[in-house]
Parts: structure tokens; C-alpha cells; sequence
């Protein structure tokens, strides 16, 4: 038992120190860094309140399991609006998408303590927990009736995984994606990982009354087990760890008319940085990019930044940036986005029999049907049924 608190421990604190940092990061997409906090934050009142009824702390176990019972609800939805906004991101929830945290509301009341509110017996959830696990508790834990819980909870769970899997299965922008991109590698490596745990916490009901307790301890430990070697993995992936847990990455953030800043972030002082390029030394730089563009074709990243480039060709970003923006003479999403409309119309008349223009221009490295729309209509002129009617004729 002591080896399974110290595992569960290491845990806590790991899934504690990734949800905090989301919250209060100031990169990145302000959605997607939510709903991964409250996945994450929702997991560690998994775990705690675990740690709690098998270190037989039943002074502090009802106050956290209340807490942490409203996010258990809210958890489900934001597994599956989290890989819906990654695919398709955005920059605020839409009002209609915030129906999907009603059962999450409906649970804030249910432990509200109310005057009026039956008597809980507590003795008996936690032998459930200890027994069942936290996912069928059976005993009333609110006002509400017992099946809230025991009925409702394990319903979101699966419902949720199934229409994320859904969502994943029929999104052209993962179909389209090299193998090599990041957002493909993370996006496959949550939704693989947030299934199998999951899944695991249904494996009790699998076990029969008598090696119940046994079984629930091996569930654990591997779960425990396969959590630190996810955990070990992102460790050992740098632009996996850097991108979407520590430091949120959502593109370099555009100054007044279109020109891309670079912000000195060694000193606080709030000025822009200096930089020092000699003429030849940005030509060349600008020559390596393009030649970069042309060989590896990496504009069909649809998660490539300006970071990304500036790690290709073991430059700083400022240095990078300075020569898109003044060699190049343009910011860093026109060009990268003139590189994908260029690709796009040459691969449009080829498949645009079989494909859809939304297929081809997440092909072409876009993420959205809107971006490429508007980047476009920025390099033709027209929109693209125009463009190429206009081309025939010609």
C-alpha cells in the first residue's frame, strides 16, 4: 500500500503542476489550455481523493470528494471539445457548445450542502470507492438521487469517448497531416492514453466480489504505471512537452499592419529587441528558407510556426523573423499560407473530382475551411470556384 501511495503521489503532483501552468498561461489558444487544465485538474481529484481512502484519511475525503465531483462531470465534455477545438481551433467556446457542461452544473447543486439535504453515509462511499473505484458509487452523495452518479457519470464517459473518437476518425485535417507534424503525434498520443484510462476504470466490474480489492490494486498500479511512462515519453519529446503542456504555442503574435514583432523576453522592460543582421548574412537566410520550403515542403504542417523554423535552420526566432519581415517583405503566416494556396492550386485540378476543396486545402497544410478562404482570396484576388473559372477561360 505504501508503494501504491508513492506512486499515486508522484502522480498528484505531476498532473497539479501541468493543469496549474494551462491556466495561467499566457500562450497559446486560452481554449484549448482551459479544457486541458480541467482534464488534468479533474484527474488529480481522481487521484487525490484515491490517495485520501487508502491512506484511510476519511476526515478530509467527503470535503474533496465534493469539490471534485462537479469536474468529474465537466471532464467528458472537455476531452471531447479540447480534440474538437485542437482539429478546429478557436479562440473563444461557442455559446451553444457551453450546453455540454449542464450535467457539470447539475452536479454543483447536488453537493451543495442544502438544509434541506439527506444525511450522507460517508462509511459506505468510501468502502464503494475502495471496492468499486471512484466511477460507481451507488450510496447518495447529494440531493439529487444516487443514479446521478452511478448512472449519469459513467454514461458521459462513454458517450463522450465515443464521439471523440468519431470526431478523430472522420477529421480530414488528421488524415491530411505528414507523420511526422506535432499536432498529429500529441493529438493521437492524448486521445490514445485518455481512452485507456478510461477504459481501465471500468475493469472492476470485470472482477468478482471476492479478488476484487486484489484486482483493483493491480488496475491501479499499472494505470499509475503507464501514466509515468506517458508522462517519461512527453518528457523525451521536447516539442511535444514545450508546445502543449509547458509553454502553449499558438503562432507569434501579429503587431499593427500585419508586420510580426519580436519582443525581447530577457529583459522585462517591454521594448522590442535590436536586431544586428548584415545584408549578405539576411539574404542568405532568406535564400536557406526558401530553399527549405522547397525541399521539405514543411508548409504542409498545419502546426508549423515560426519556432518550428527557426529550429530547423538553428537560428533565434528574432533573427528569423527579422528576415521574413524585411527581406522577404512579408509576415510569417502570408508566406507560409502563399506557399499552401500555391500548393493548393496545383493539387485542385488534380483531385478536385474525388475531393472536396476543404480536403485538398487541409492537404495544402490549413487548418481551417475559413483561414484558407481568407488567405485565398489575400493571394488571388478571388475566391477559389472564381479563380479557377477564370483560369479555364483563360
Amino acid at each position: 500500500m505504501g508503494f501504491l501511495n508513492f506512486l499515486t503521489s508522484i502522480i498528484c503532483f505531476f498532473l497539479l503542476l501541468f493543469s496549474f501552468n494551462l491556466f495561467f498561461a499566457k500562450r497559446g489558444n486560452p481554449v484549448l489550455n482551459y479544457l486541458l487544465g480541467v482534464i488534468f485538474f479533474s484527474r488529480f481529484g481522481q487521484m487525490l481523493v484515491l490517495l485520501l481512502v487508502n491512506s484511510k484519511q476519511q476526515t478530509y475525503f467527503p470535503f474533496f470528494h465534493q469539490l471534485f465531483t462537479p469536474l468529474y462531470f465537466a471532464a467528458p465534455a472537455c476531452f471531447y471539445l479540447y480534440v474538437s477545438h485542437f482539429i478546429n481551433p478557436d479562440k473563444k467556446l461557442p455559446y451553444k457548445e457551453w450546453l455540454h457542461f449542464i450535467p457539470a452544473a447539475l452536479a454543483i447543486i447536488h453537493v451543495i450542502p442544502w438544509p434541506f439535504a439527506p444525511v450522507i453515509n460517508w462509511h459506505d462511499i468510501l468502502k464503494q470507492i475502495t471496492d468499486n473505484k471512484q466511477l460507481f458509487i451507488n450510496e447518495r452523495s447529494g440531493i439529487l438521487p444516487a443514479y446521478l452518479y452511478s448512472v449519469g457519470r459513467p454514461a458521459l464517459v462513454l458517450g463522450y469517448l465515443a464521439a471523440t473518437w468519431y470526431r478523430v476518425l472522420n477529421s480530414e485535417v488528421l488524415k491530411a497531416k505528414p507523420k511526422a507534424d506535432t499536432g498529429k503525434k500529441w493529438i493521437l498520443l492524448f486521445v490514445k492514453a485518455a481512452t485507456f484510462f478510461q477504459l481501465v476504470s471500468f475493469l472492476p466490474l470485470l472482477s468478482t466480489s471476492q479478488d476484487r480489492t486484489y484486482a483493483n490494486s493491480i488496475f491501479v498500479i499499472i494505470s499509475c504505471l503507464v501514466l509515468i511512462v506517458i508522462v517519461v515519453f512527453i518528457l523525451h519529446q521536447p516539442d511535444i512537452f514545450y508546445r502543449y503542456l509547458i509553454t502553449p504555442i499558438d503562432g507569434i503574435k501579429v503587431a499593427d499592419k500585419g508586420q510580426e514583432r519580436v519582443e525581447d523576453t530577457t529583459l522585462n522592460t517591454g521594448s522590442t529587441k535590436k536586431i544586428i543582421l548584415l545584408p549578405e548574412q539576411s539574404a542568405a537566410y532568406a535564400a536557406e528558407m526558401e530553399a527549405l520550403m522547397a525541399a521539405k515542403k514543411l508548409y504542409l504542417i498545419s502546426d508549423f510556426q515560426i519556432v518550428d523554423l527557426a529550429a530547423e535552420m538553428n537560428i533565434s526566432v528574432h533573427h528569423c523573423s527579422f528576415v521574413i519581415n524585411n527581406v522577404i517583405d512579408k509576415n510569417f503566416r502570408d508566406w507560409i499560407n502563399g506557399y499552401r494556396i500555391s500548393y493548393f492550386s496545383t493539387q485542385y485540378p488534380l483531385h478536385a473530382h474525388k475531393m472536396t476543396i476543404e480536403a485538398i486545402a487541409h492537404e495544402s497544410g490549413f487548418k481551417s475551411l475559413a483561414t484558407f478562404y481568407n488567405a485565398f482570396k489575400k493571394e488571388t484576388g478571388l475566391m477559389p470556384k472564381a479563380y479557377f473559372s477564370q483560369k479555364k477561360v483563360s
